[in-house]
């Protein structure tokens, strides 16, 4: 009788204990879901039990091909990590990578990622209408990555080209702005640098080409940012120059009309 309790009882041990083993000792995750060629992977996990000497294997594939492959040490917390360039011939397709981590034999975690590798496509360079009032309207020149262009539109009061984005990313833009219709100089006629102000706040940007014409500049943006002012000296007025020179012409020509009407010839 004893004998049989013993056996019910290692019985009932065996199975209560197989699904414990039965578990993987080891997780595994990525600092982001996502990366773009050249940025830094971040692989970090944790072991339940250390087994003395047993590293961790890590494994990264695209599309069942090895890509990169290390063998980490464990800490005595259990814990690993392994940082992983997202460079190289290895890395040239673009879509759901796989990590994998094996530790021992049986203990296996996985967990995935998308990648997006550089293109050579250059940026396509685009023009925009922008609405000058009583001038008319003139055109910008403009390329950008890392978002799309919603609206161009100018601030007489500020003497700003307002540049209105949609930013989906990181990223710059690229715009060829005619002197005629934005500029910032000096008292001494020479160029002076533009302010550049992305939602409230100052931001610095290049200047690439110059000319007599026009002034090439690039800004940085962050993802998220929407509204880009550029702000010079002068601007296009809403109220051109001719249009003042007409209007003082005809004054001028209605007074003297009107005084030669009310002269008095003696």
């Amino acid at each position: 009788m004893k004998t049989r309790i013993i056996s019910g009882f290692l019985i009932l041990l065996i199975v209560f204990t197989l699904p414990v083993f039965a578990e993987s000792l080891i997780s595994v995750k990525t600092d982001s879901n996502s990366y773009k060629e050249g940025e830094t992977i971040v692989v970090s996990g944790k072991v339940s039990t250390i087994i003395t000497g047993t590293p961790v294997t890590i494994q990264i594939f695209s599309q069942g091909n090895l890509v990169d492959i290390a063998q980490i040490t464990v800490a005595e917390d259990g814990s690993y990590s392994h940082t992983v360039i997202a460079e190289g011939p290895l890395w040239s397709k673009a879509g759901e990578y796989t990590v994998k981590t094996t530790f021992g034999k049986e203990n296996i975690a996985e967990t995935q990622f998308n990648f997006s590798p550089k293109t050579d496509t250059p940026v396509a360079t685009k023009t925009f209408e922008v609405d000058a009032g009583n001038q008319g309207t003139f055109d910008v020149q403009y390329s950008i990555e890392g978002g799309i262009v919603k609206n161009m539109l100018i601030d007489k009061d500020i003497f700003a080209l307002i540049v209105v984005i949609e930013s989906t990313d990181n990223g710059s833009i690229s715009l060829e702005i005619p002197r005629e219709a934005l500029d910032a100089k000096k008292q001494d006629k020479t160029d002076d640098t533009f302010i550049i102000i992305i939602d409230g706040i100052e931001a610095p940007y290049q200047e690439t080409i110059t000319d007599s014409n026009t002034r090439v500049i690039t800004i940085n943006f962050e993802q998220g940012d929407s509204d880009i002012e550029i702000i010079g000296t002068t601007i296009i007025p809403e109220f051109g120059t001719i249009a003042v020179m007409i209007l003082v012409i005809g004054m001028i020509t209605t007074i003297a009309v009107t005084k030669n009407k009310f002269q008095i010839h003696i």
